[in-house]
């Protein structure tokens, strides 16, 4: 284990001011934009791709996950852009926003070429140097052209409905991300008329990555991409006719689903029928091939009324996260990184009463390196101990098919109060939430949706057991809080902690919050949890004011946090006036931060750092000397104006001084001192990439060499 430094005061010489003094005048611009910050964390993502120490595959890897975070940034950020300038009535520097759209459009663009720049001069020459080759129409032998024919008009041509433009047959209706073709075509069709331009739509069904058979690439593992096998049979699709120009295409829309909770009855019923309009959304951005004819350009974009700046050319497939598929047939070990398995925890025997456990201590558990099946082993105990008498569970992503939400049914069919409190706003998840909560109300499970106007982001499980006390019976509480989602999937690959108690206060303030969200009811007065949106928000404020104060009077004073984003601009001022007053702090944000650090009286004493490796930094930690109480807090709440005011978020404290020290150990320290995986902000918003050579250190590798288990 990671051993952390003594607190102890700074010496005279050191780096960092102890004095407080008078905060400067603020900067026109001291936040940083959140749009270009969360661009800026996808270029890290990227920079992944092109680590001569990180295996090929998840090279590739890297590069498809670029793709899936870029989407989404256009279904989720930009849409609010681009509606302000619709409804003002065009595009245009008269248009609102129209500066910072330009801006982020400029940034996104340049991120794309780099993205397909990798790709195309980087990833797939180390693909192909190992044997393994997307071949295009071009580089197909006869052999394989023969196999690919075959294959189009077996697999391919009978899905495929072709659709000319013509008065009676208008441009068809087209899914957000779906691969599409726009074709130009020469000659009259059947009926003699001199149509020209006609839209195929790409079935969703085929698969996008199609692995040649072994024999026709002796020596390789050789593909073909769905596209390519289209593209080389279009003329085939439009018998009579010669193709002079194609372009594949793909439009993303607008996804971010809205309902007004006030007005609906039945928030699940709503939600179902606005999942049905997700895919036909607003358009927000047009891709298609970088030798696209501009005049089928112009033709898309006035049809699906975007600007010049979000049409996107792209040097390649128009979708490289379908790339995954790819990734899946790489069978070579060496392509991929080490296994590991996560440990059972050294404080938890196999096998033991989870309950008798508890009763001894706090059980903390650090996710991916630490498994994850102890909390599924909780709630399996509980559900089948007859002592228990009731469980409640908060449910935002879990997946689909869940053991979690299988064991809570069988707790329901024993006759147990089981309460669940589903989030069906949870982003592109709504549609298997609404599933899991159907499946456990036939099951006779008591399921909520939580608070009007809030998402229930808390990761929460309490569990009552009747338990002999003496001479005399009582409900015994047991609970689990985690920084992370109950799915098993993603737990295993992003890092998390999660903490197992029977201490009462906690536990009591655990049930309260399950209590207001059933009844709705005013929250009574916690003794340990911050609640948003109620207290959080004040409570870190208080703590970091504390700090200052501890600063301003001469004493040590320090903050140290990590989170996904940080963006709240009362939460920034505050660590603007603590920096000022003398507080050293440390900011691990893995994504967008607003924050700038490193200003001259204004944010000197902050240092920001963003971790992109292996695994997904997920975990929420906030700790706060508080003069050398060293009060540490996990959280599921990053600094957000979204996480701190409108949904129900918990940070809680670890308080057994052993675990409080494992969470620095582990959930910081070896973040501050990493200079393999870590991008330092600037004051001016631009990363310097980590330090790298031999013997950088690596938080993550330490964890998995020091807590997992070899595969």
């Amino acid at each position: 284990m990671v051993k952390i430094k003594s607190q102890k005061p700074p010496k005279k010489d050191a780096p960092i001011a102890t004095r407080a003094r008078t905060p400067a005048a603020p900067p026109p611009d001291r936040f940083l934009n959140r749009e270009l910050s969360q661009l800026a964390f996808t270029e890290r993502v990227l920079a992944q791709a092109v680590r001569d120490d990180v295996p090929l595959a998840e090279r590739l890897r890297y590069v498809c996950i670029v793709s899936s975070i870029i989407d989404e940034f256009f279904e989720v950020r930009m849409p609010d852009l681009i509606d302000e300038m619709r409804e003002s009535g065009g595009w245009g520097p008269a248009a609102p926003q129209w500066e910072s759209f330009v801006r982020i459009s400029a940034r996104a663009h340049a991120l794309v070429d780099r993205q397909y720049q990798v790709f195309n001069q980087v990833i797939a020459p180390a693909l192909e140097a190992r044997g393994i080759v997307i071949l295009s129409h071009a580089r197909r032998n006869a052999a394989q052209r023969k196999w690919v024919r075959e294959y189009f008009e077996l697999e391919v041509r009978p899905l495929l409905s072709p659709i000319g433009l013509d008065p009676s047959h208008p441009f068809p209706l087209l899914m957000n991300k779906a691969l599409n073709f726009i074709v130009q075509l020469e000659g009259k069709d059947a009926f003699g008329r001199p149509s020209s331009v006609a839209v195929l739509k790409v079935p969703r069904v085929l698969p996008r990555v199609i692995p040649l058979p072994a024999k026709l690439a002796p020596g390789q593992q050789a593909f073909v991409m769905l596209s390519s096998v289209i593209r080389a049979h279009l003329q085939d699709v439009f018998p009579g006719r010669s193709v002079p120009g194609f372009s594949q295409f793909r439009v993303t829309r607008d996804s971010d689903l809205w309902v007004d909770e006030r007005e609906v009855h039945n928030l699940r019923q709503a939600l179902r029928m606005e999942l049905t309009q997700r895919h036909y959304g607003a358009a927000v951005r047009l891709e298609v091939l970088r030798t696209c004819p501009p005049h089928l350009e112009a033709l898309l974009r006035e049809h699906f009324a975007l600007p010049q700046e979000a049409v996107y050319r792209v040097d390649g497939p128009v979708n490289l996260v379908r790339l995954n598929e790819m990734v899946d047939h790489l069978k070579q070990p060496e392509l991929r990184w080490p296994p590991f398995v996560p440990a059972w925890p050294a404080k938890l025997k196999l096998g033991a009463d989870m309950f008798g456990r508890l009763r001894e201590g706090d059980l903390l558990l650090h996710h991916p390196f630490e498994s994850f099946e102890p909390v599924i082993e909780f709630l399996r105990q509980a559900a089948f101990d007859p002592k228990v008498v009731a469980l409640r569970m908060t449910l935002y992503r879990t997946g689909a098919s869940s053991i979690l939400v299988d064991l809570l049914i069988e707790a329901a069919r024993r006759g147990k109060e089981v309460t669940v409190v589903v989030e069906l706003k949870a982003r592109f998840d709504e549609e298997a939430n609404i599933g899991l909560a159907e499946r456990l109300e036939k099951e006779g499970a008591q399921v909520v949706y939580g608070v009007v106007g809030l998402k229930t982001h808390a990761k929460l499980l309490l569990v009552l057991r009747r338990e002999q006390d003496g001479k005399r019976t009582r409900l015994a509480h047991y609970a689990h809080l985690g920084t992370g989602n109950y799915h098993p999937t993603t737990t295993r690959l992003y890092t998390d902690f999660g903490m197992l108690t029977a201490d009462p206060a906690i536990c009591r303030d655990v049930e309260r919050v399950f209590m207001h969200l059933t009844s709705l009811a005013k929250v009574e007065k916690l003794t340990h949890l911050w609640l948003a949106p109620f207290s959080l928000h004040k409570q870190v404020l208080a703590a970091i004011a504390r700090e200052a104060a501890w600063a301003r009077k001469g004493k040590p004073a320090r903050i140290i946090a990590k989170m996904n984003a940080l963006i709240d601009e009362a939460t920034i001022n505050a660590l603007y006036e603590a920096s000022a007053a003398g507080v050293r702090i440390d900011l691990i944000v893995r994504g967008a931060c607003a924050l700038r650090p490193g200003v001259k009286g204004l944010s000197e004493n902050i240092h920001v750092r963003s971790i992109v490796g292996r695994l997904l930094e997920h975990h929420r930690i906030y700790y706060f000397r508080n003069g050398g109480a060293d009060d540490v807090y996990l959280s599921s709440a990053d600094w957000m104006g979204r996480n701190l005011f409108r949904r129900i978020e918990v940070a809680w404290p670890v308080l057994d001084a052993k675990l409080k020290l494992r969470v620095l150990n582990e959930g910081l320290r070896p973040y501050l001192e990493d200079t393999a995986e870590a991008w330092v902000l600037g004051p001016d918003g631009a990363y310097q990439p980590p330090k790298g050579g031999p013997g950088a250190r690596s938080a993550q590798r330490l964890l998995i060499e020091s807590l997992a288990e070899s595969a």
